[in-house]
C-alpha cells in the first residue's frame, strides 16, 4: 500500500493557512528599521559598494531586532534574496560575536 503523497496546492494552502495564523513579528524599534532599509536602498545605488557592504552597515543599526525582521529588512533594503539574506544575516552575527 503506497501512502498518499500530498499535492503541490495542496501543500501551499497548508503552509499559507498557518502563516496568515501566526502573528506577524513587530520591530522593537521601527524607526532603526525604516533607517537602515533606506540606508541599505542609498548603499546599493553606489557603484563601489555591494550587497554584502549593504547589509553589513543595516546590521549595525538593527542588530537589536530578531532574526526575522532582519532578514526581511536585507531582502527589502540591500535586495538579497531570502537564502541570501539568512547566510548574511549568519555571518553578519558571527562577525559581531568575534568582535565583542
Amino acid at each position: 500500500m503506497v501512502p498518499e503523497v500530498p499535492t503541490l496546492s495542496e501543500i501551499t494552502a497548508a503552509s499559507q493557512s498557518a502563516s496568515s495564523a501566526t502573528q506577524p513579528v513587530k520591530a522593537s524599534n521601527p524607526a532603526a528599521l525604516k533607517k537602515a532599509i533606506a540606508l541599505g536602498k542609498e548603499v546599493r545605488k553606489l557603484p563601489e559598494k555591494t550587497k554584502a557592504d549593504a547589509a553589513r552597515e543595516m546590521f549595525a543599526l538593527i542588530s537589536g531586532e530578531t532574526r526575522e525582521i532582519i532578514v526581511q529588512a536585507f531582502i527589502d533594503g540591500a535586495g538579497l534574496t531570502p537564502k541570501g539574506a539568512q547566510t548574511y544575516f549568519y555571518n553578519c552575527k558571527r562577525k559581531a560575536k568575534k568582535s565583542a
